[in-house]
């Protein structure tokens, strides 16, 4: 049993997104639910006790300040603890940007848990919800809308998202960041414009940037944009402005601080300290070319032999 404070609507003409339903309950000790499916998107969140859920063959022990998402057409049980009985919080809702918003928040299927200290916030967007039971009026139907909207975007930018296990499209998460900083470096781009590019939530491409590749999305980028800058001091004659630009920085003293801080000198002192390779460089070039021209020159000159020694052939056979 739970006592509960809920309500239901019917399903609206708005189709991106739309409020379903939603409740608060105290649960009594063992109270569950299912196992089930839902037609719908629900997320609970725990503003009190202990309880398990279960999902995917997995059971999680939670309690206060954490929450789980339940998807459309998942096999779910949930159950409250035996001596602390969870009370929680739920919306359901629907939409053809749903999963959308959610998977920019890093959740999906195998992603359902998470935890957040903003929970006295999500709790007063619900109570706000309750207390529209029964207006039909457009208005409430706006209001019940940016209520929705307001919790999920404090569980989208403000939990930490806690990985139940590896998702299937995290390394394809990770590659295409990794792409797009290669193609983009050049760029004023920021780690939100890569964020933005994933489709993810800033907080959690940081967390599967870090887990897979040791560095941060911040730190790679700056890593690579160092590494091109140095390449370019050592084997051109660009100046440091130049490079400064082509590297995606639009300061050079910026630039300047944060090669020093990457390579301990300054790109004055890292071109000087590198001027042999790039006298050295340019001369292997140049050897390069002049090699190339004398390959063209021997290549020529063997066509041309050819060309003449088949325009005799063919002059003596028509003789003979």
């Amino acid at each position: 049993m739970e006592e509960a404070n809920k309500f239901s609507l019917k399903q609206k003409d708005l189709n991106d997104l739309y409020l379903c339903f939603c409740g608060q309950a105290n649960c009594q000790p063992n109270h569950s639910y299912g196992p089930a499916v839902k037609p719908s998107y629900v997320i609970h969140y725990i503003t009190s006790g202990k309880g398990k859920f279960t999902v995917n063959g997995h059971t999680h022990e939670l309690s206060a300040g954490q929450g789980f998402v339940i998807y459309p057409d998942t096999l779910t049980y949930y159950e409250a603890d035996e001596k602390e009985p969870w009370s929680y919080i739920w919306v359901g809702f629907n939409g053809t940007k749903a999963n959308q918003y959610l998977k920019a928040g890093g959740f999906s299927n195998d992603n359902l848990i998470y935890k957040t200290d903003k929970g006295s916030l999500l709790l007063n967007y619900v109570t706000d919800m309750l207390s529209l039971k029964g207006d039909i009026t457009a208005t409430a139907e706006l209001r019940l809308l940016a209520l929705l909207c307001l919790f999920l975007s404090t569980i989208t930018k403000d939990t930490e998202t806690t990985l139940t296990s590896t998702a299937p499209d995290i390394g394809e998460y990770v590659t295409k960041a990794i792409t797009y900083i290669r193609n983009n470096y050049h760029y004023n781009i920021k780690v939100s414009d890569i964020a933005a590019e994933c489709n993810l939530n800033r907080c959690y491409l940081s967390t599967i940037f870090s887990r897979t590749t040791g560095q941060s999305p911040q730190q790679y980028l700056t890593t690579f944009r160092i590494t091109r800058a140095g390449e370019l001091l050592r084997l051109t004659n660009l100046s440091v402005g130049d490079i400064s630009r082509s590297c995606g920085y639009i300061d050079i003293f910026t630039f300047s601080k944060a090669f020093k801080k990457v390579k301990g000198v300054s790109p004055i002192e890292y071109r000087k300290a590198h001027a042999e390779e790039f006298v050295a460089g340019n001369a292997v070039l140049e050897n390069r070319l002049v090699m190339a021209d004398k390959d063209k020159a021997r290549a020529k000159a063997k066509a041309e032999a050819e060309a003449k020694a088949k325009a005799e052939t063919e002059a003596n056979n028509n003789d003979n």
